[in-house]
């Protein structure tokens, strides 16, 4: 009889829990949420894509680079197609929580040319669909600060990472982006206040916790941006010959009831992600 209650009380919250979800994404994943912020992404924002790429192509030696780059929270996709463009034999990942971006993002990149080496793939920062040792490099920019659990949503970026792999997450502009348009897009008045200071320390803090001792933190500051915030980037690596787990992976792991579940995304899968079938509650690729 115990063991009966138990088994509902434990079936009843599953399902409950699921319910939560399943209304708050859909709740900020409307069609209608979905097209403002496409709006967004391709006037206001549309001039910090192309440095921004740019610049990780730059700093990180991507462009004759091969292997497989996912950005974290892409939406819209500009800054993959824009990354797809310098890139010429690396494959990336559109890894977002709302799919209604997708059906934009590849009509896209196909327009551009590089239809044949994007995918798109519906993921939760904190529970990625990927294989362990999987990406070259994860990029992110204006998503981390959404991440309900940041701490796990990064210890999944590491794991993700291959050995030697690297990570750069962060939101505002890159250093290359004009100082003119940065102030105009500032100016505008309609993004996101945040203390820079406050988030640094967070990061830092977390890259503590989780033991990550390459990293760096980043607050752009090009000549003439005094009075302009040029945001706040994250850039940590996963060591190359030493196998590293990070100490509370698999603490973290344990808190996350989807992790068992996982049907993960393997680097032999030739990230042809739309063909790929996933059975995990959050992280269901996209068929498109």
């Amino acid at each position: 009889m115990r063991f009966r209650i138990s088994t509902a009380i434990l079936l009843w919250w599953c399902i409950a829990r699921h319910l939560c979800l399943s209304a708050s994404e859909s709740s900020i994943n409307t069609s209608e949420d979905t097209l403002n912020f496409w709006r967004v992404a391709n006037t206001r924002l549309l001039p910090v894509y192309a440095p921004l790429a740019e610049h990780i192509v730059t700093e990180y030696n991507l462009a004759e680079k091969k292997g497989i780059g996912i950005d974290l929270g892409s939406g819209p996709g500009n800054l993959i197609i824009e990354l797809c463009k310098k890139t010429q034999r690396m494959q990336w990942i559109n890894a977002d929580i709302n799919p209604n971006f997708f059906p934009l993002f590849l009509k896209e990149a196909e327009e551009a040319g590089v239809g044949h080496r994007v995918s798109a793939v519906h993921a939760d920062a904190q529970v990625l669909p990927f294989e362990n040792d999987y990406a070259e490099i994860i990029v992110s920019r204006g998503s981390f600060q959404f991440w309900d659990d940041k701490k796990l949503a990064f210890s999944e970026i590491y794991r993700v990472l291959k050995p030697g792999g690297i990570a750069f997450i962060g939101r505002g502009f890159s250093e290359n982006l004009p100082v003119e348009i940065a102030r105009k897009i500032r100016n505008q008045g309609k993004g996101p206040k945040y203390d820079v200071a406050k988030t640094a320390n967070e990061l830092q803090e977390i890259m503590q916790v989780l033991e990550i001792n390459d990293y760096r933190i980043l607050i752009p500051k090009p000549p003439g941006s005094e009075g302009v915030n040029y945001g706040i980037w994250l850039e940590f690596r996963k060591p190359v010959t030493k196998k590293h787990r990070l100490n509370n992976l698999k603490k973290e792991a344990s808190k996350n009831s989807y992790r068992e579940k996982n049907v993960y995304l393997y680097a032999s899968d030739n990230t042809v992600v739309r063909d790929t079938r996933s059975h995990d509650v959050i992280a269901e690729p996209m068929l498109v």
